[in-house]
């Protein structure tokens, strides 16, 4: 798993809508979280996707991005983006492509891990948090980032 300090990997995904997601496509717009979660609509990334969505303008103000990647397809996507109201894009990776270059394949290749990534303008990884069962850490994360930045 990528370490704070290490260079994050590029990466072209599609989103929920069927759009080109890359990294450097989102780094030229400032910082960015890149978040993984195991599955759409269960109850742990539903309050996770929900948490991140209350804080997306705030992020939006001081400059940094939000995505999130599972591996679920864009049907599942879109109906949880809609569902939930979310205004950030979700990358599908049914591959596990863009899981397994962060290293947050599951044990045994089995589901994702629950980390958060914030990746700095020069593509480097400035912070991160790990949590598989449980959301606070990864808030913990985005209020760090919004105190630095006031």
């Amino acid at each position: 798993m990528l370490k704070p300090g290490e260079t994050a990997p590029s990466f072209a995904a599609q989103d929920q809508d069927g759009n080109e997601v890359t990294l450097a496509g989102l780094l030229e717009q400032g910082d960015v979280i890149v978040y993984f979660y195991p599955a759409d609509f269960t109850p742990v990334c539903t309050r996770e996707a929900c948490a991140f969505r209350d804080r997306f303008e705030d992020l939006q103000r001081v400059g940094v991005q939000i995505v999130g990647v599972s591996s679920q397809d864009a049907d599942s996507h879109r109906r949880f983006r809609t569902t939930f109201e979310l205004p950030f894009p979700l990358i599908c990776d049914p591959h596990k492509d863009v899981i397994r270059a962060f290293g947050v394949d599951g044990p045994l290749g089995l589901g994702t891990r629950r980390a958060t990534f914030l990746i700095g303008r020069d593509g480097v990884v400035k912070n991160r948090a790990v949590a598989d069962f449980f959301v606070a850490s990864h808030m913990d994360l985005v209020r760090a980032v919004l105190d630095d930045r006031k």
